[in-house]
């Protein structure tokens, strides 16, 4: 397969207020861009080129590092950008709902748990929603540019929600606030997207 940089899914101000204009401009064309053009580079230097991102995550460990970190970002950005929408936010529904009220007891005790995990991850990294291998719900943090796929995570399973918790996803407008960027993040989140991907694992 050839790699292709995917297209933002919407305008660089249309998460306004919530995600400023400028970050998102910057974020998308200068960073994501960035961690597409590194990955292509690297993995052309190995025998997985071509393969899916999901694919060479299941590898990684046995990749060069630069393919981790970039294959990581390029997956992660693109993930984080299909799940914000304008106008969106609110609450999940149907069978991810179920899942989330009875692995977490309601949906607040799950904002809860993932706003730890993304305010206390120390550094840069991301904090996750994932699928685990039994279906049931997790939510956990990486490290900079990783996340669950990979064979180096210590809670491997399939992300449908994932927040980038780099500084460069918030300083503009939140500076050293990223408790205040971790709840405007709460008013676009796409659940529709988020959705769709944990029904399409529990209908593999």
């Amino acid at each position: 397969m050839d790699y292709q940089f995917p297209e933002l899914p919407y305008a660089f101000n249309a998460l306004e207020p919530h995600i400023d204009a400028m970050t998102m401009e910057i974020h998308y064309t200068k960073h994501h861009k960035t961690y597409f053009d590194k990955f292509v580079a690297a993995i052309k230097e190995t025998e997985m080129n071509g393969a899916p991102l999901e694919e060479i995550f299941t590898h990684v460990s046995k990749l060069p590092t630069p393919v981790r970190n970039h294959g990581g970002g390029l997956y992660n950005h693109t993930l984080f950008w299909e799940s914000m929408a304008p106008n969106a936010g609110g609450a999940p529904t149907g069978k991810l709902a179920d899942a989330i009220n009875v692995k977490y007891g309601s949906f607040e005790e799950f904002k809860a748990k993932f706003n730890d995990a993304a305010a206390n991850r120390f550094g840069s990294g991301w904090a996750w929603l994932s699928v685990k291998a039994d279906n049931s719900l997790c939510v956990c943090s990486s490290a900079n540019q990783d996340n669950p796929l990979m064979d180096t995570s210590d809670c491997p399973a399939t992300p449908i929600l994932g927040l980038d918790v780099w500084e460069h996803a918030y300083y503009l407008k939140f500076q050293n606030r990223r408790p205040d960027y971790i709840s405007a993040f709460w008013n676009v989140v796409n659940w529709e997207v988020v959705q769709a991907r944990y029904e399409s694992i529990l209908n593999k």
